[in-house]
């Protein structure tokens, strides 16, 4: 493919900084350095497009801190004017990068994502027989920065847009030549990019029709077991040969009626389920979040907020019974009322009926409690549904027993 080039000044357009301090500050415009980056920002775009013409910016100034959930990992959190430029060459360089890439490749690409990955590899697994899972070790801390160098300079051949990208490859480092800062912008491309090769020959080379990749997690399907365990070596010896890459452990190989680990769900061919570490680490947040709120560390908007993210990571699945379950279960003991309109139904039932009240306390007549609910009618019909109420028949014999006696 004919290599792309004169770009560069399309980055340093003024229209093109601004639009970039506009995506940059979604989600962080109360942050210190995002109003005081607005509160001049004539005077920012000016010196960041002067910068870059004259390529003195400066770029690496991270925030690094560590994550342990799932797993322990080192994030880089950019300043916000390096934010700003990561935006800018993304906005003009994204086209560029998704005309490369497969279509069976979904992390960081505007109309992909996991869901449609885990239903193109649930397709797969419907007309296939056998699967392989794999994923590299360490894929970020380990990514060769002289390869990513060449395979960039293998699409484009804007030598000062090529100095920026290696400028900003070159601010971070697990050991000397190797690592992507997780947090970067850039670094979800570059490391989406860097495996295209890997892609590619698992396409065109193997000629396999079931293939799906989600950044540094893929997996293969094949009707036979012999050539799958094929499929397997040559993999191995090509990430390791042509990119550099280990695989964590040895790819693992099964039948698809057996189900398969992918991206937190395991997928089979007639349904998606929610993994054993994904269905504990959703109990435990929530959990953890309605501790939070009954003691005041968490707001109900932010609480709010992080339960009903989960909930989206889960609705993936079929995971409906599962969660009326477990949302019907009373919380811990930490004193709160319970939040979910289903809750409140189930907390509804718990009370005695109302004539029941009127004879235990004769006199003033008490009015029936009333639930908030703001759920549309057809879920409200499946709500009523779990709730019995003795049918109309029941009514009808005992009057005729009635008037007979």
């Amino acid at each position: 493919m004919k290599r792309v080039g004169n770009i560069f000044e399309r980055v340093v357009e003024p229209d093109n900084l601004r639009l970039a301090f506009w995506r940059a500050s979604r989600g962080k415009r109360h942050r210190p350095d995002q109003r005081q980056f607005a509160a001049n920002l004539s005077v920012e775009i000016e010196l960041m497009r002067r910068g870059l013409v004259e390529g003195n910016y400066p770029v690496g100034r991270y925030t690094r801190f560590m994550i342990y959930d799932p797993k322990e990992r080192e994030i880089c959190a950019a300043a916000f004017q390096e934010r700003v430029l990561h935006h800018a060459l993304m906005a003009v360089c994204e086209p560029h990068f998704e005309r490369w890439l497969i279509f069976d490749t979904y992390a960081c690409r505007k109309g992909k994502g996991q869901f449609k990955a885990l239903r193109r590899a649930q397709s797969f697994a419907r007309t296939h027989e056998w699967f392989l899972k794999a994923d590299v070790r360490k894929f970020f801390d380990s990514v060769p920065h002289n390869r990513l160098k060449v395979l960039l300079r293998q699409k484009f051949k804007d030598e000062r847009l090529l100095g920026w990208f290696d400028r900003i490859i070159d601010t971070y480092e697990t050991e000397p030549g190797y690592g992507l800062p997780i947090g970067n912008l850039t670094s979800q491309y570059f490391a989406n990019f860097f495996l295209d090769p890997l892609d590619r020959f698992a396409k065109e080379r193997l000629r396999l029709k079931g293939y799906v990749r989600y950044m540094d997690d893929f997996a293969l399907w094949h009707n036979s077991k012999t050539e799958i365990k094929n499929i397997r070596d040559d993999v191995v010896s090509f990430a390791a040969g042509s990119l550099g890459l280990q695989l964590k452990g040895e790819p693992y190989i099964n039948r698809v009626r057996h189900g398969m680990d992918f991206l937190g769900m395991r997928v089979f061919s007639d349904r998606v389920e929610l993994n054993r570490r994904s269905m504990q680490r959703f109990k435990t947040k929530v959990r953890r979040y309605e501790w939070m709120l009954s003691t005041g560390l968490m707001t109900e908007i932010d609480f709010q907020d992080r339960v009903t993210a989960l909930t989206a990571f889960v609705q993936q699945a079929d995971t409906a019974g599962w969660r009326k379950h477990f949302f019907r279960e009373p919380a811990l003991n930490v004193g709160i009322k319970p939040l979910h309109p289903w809750r409140e139904l189930e907390q509804q039932r718990e009370q005695p009926p109302l004539w029941q009240r009127e004879l235990e306390q004769p006199g003033q007549r008490q009015q029936q409690q009333r639930v908030s609910c703001c759920l549309p009618l057809s879920t409200m019909k499946k709500l009523e549904e779990h709730l019995w109420y003795p049918p109309v028949s029941c009514f009808l014999s005992w009057n005729k027993e009635r008037r007979t006696a």
